[in-house]
């Protein structure tokens, strides 16, 4: 019973997120859904890409305010946010990497977790 409600919890977040990025345009959002694979780290990991280092810093605080606000949760840990190339806001069971352009290409996150269901969401 205790799982259910926090697969519920990591969706609510993860959908929270999606609205964070969308707020600010962040581009080719994705979300994993990692709740099926054996050795995952979290239920979902969010990815979106900017083209500017202050726009993913903008995404990130937009992330962050978006997530509080509905739940009063901080992210555990952030990385990335003084060079604004790849972020990371990490609450625990939802793993947001926001990136440069450059960076999500070079890096290839959506490729190491080839088994994980994929869902797409358009920019708002």
């Amino acid at each position: 019973m205790v799982k259910s409600k926090t697969i519920n919890e990591s969706t609510i977040i993860s959908e929270l997120v999606i609205h964070g990025i969308q707020e600010k345009k962040g581009n080719e959002i994705v979300r994993l859904d990692l709740r099926n694979i054996h050795s995952s780290i979290a239920d979902y990991f969010v990815i979106c890409h900017a083209e500017s280092s202050t726009q993913v810093r903008a995404i990130a605080s937009s992330i962050e305010e978006e997530v509080f606000k509905a739940s009063k949760q901080n992210p555990v840990r952030v990385e990335g946010l003084e060079y604004g190339e790849w972020v990371l806001l990490d609450y625990v069971d939802v793993v947001v990497h926001v990136f440069k352009t450059d960076k999500r290409q070079f890096y290839g996150i959506e490729e190491l977790w080839g088994d994980a269901e994929m869902q797409f969401y358009k920019s708002a």
